[in-house]
Formats: structure tokens, C-alpha cells, sequence
């Protein structure tokens, strides 16, 4: 069953980001080809897809960390 009760999992930790991240996991998914995400319910979308716009959000947010450190 799906964590219905939110106790730590999937929750924004600075909520003055969320309208960030939320434009961005719009931007990788464009990036992937998975059209519509902002409106298609995520439950008709394979375990997959969903995974790979996460996976993707991740691996562009070290590569811009990495990228910081190696500027400094």
C-alpha cells in the first residue's frame, strides 16, 4: 500500500521550495518525453516513468552540487 500518511517520505523539507521543485519535475519530464505530466494522473503512469522523472531530479541536482564544489 502507498504511504498514505505522508510520515516523512515524499515531503518537501524547505516549503519555500516546493513551487521550485514542482517546475522542475515538469522540466525533466518534458526532458524524458512523458507529456503532460502537470495534469495526467501519476497513477496511470508505470512504477518506470515515475522513477525516472525522481531518478533524473536527482542526478541533475548533484550534478549542479558537484559542479558548485568544483567552481570553489
Amino acid at each position: 500500500m502507498a504511504n498514505q500518511n505522508n510520515t516523512g517520505r515524499n515531503r518537501v523539507l524547505v516549503p519555500e521550495s516546493k513551487k521550485g521543485l514542482d517546475q522542475f519535475k515538469l522540466e525533466v519530464a518534458n526532458e524524458l518525453g512523458i507529456a503532460n505530466y502537470d495534469t495526467q494522473d501519476k497513477g496511470n503512469l508505470s512504477s518506470r516513468q515515475n522513477g525516472y522523472v525522481g531518478g533524473y531530479m536527482v542526478k541533475k541536482m548533484v550534478e549542479q552540487y558537484e559542479r558548485s564544489l568544483s567552481s570553489k
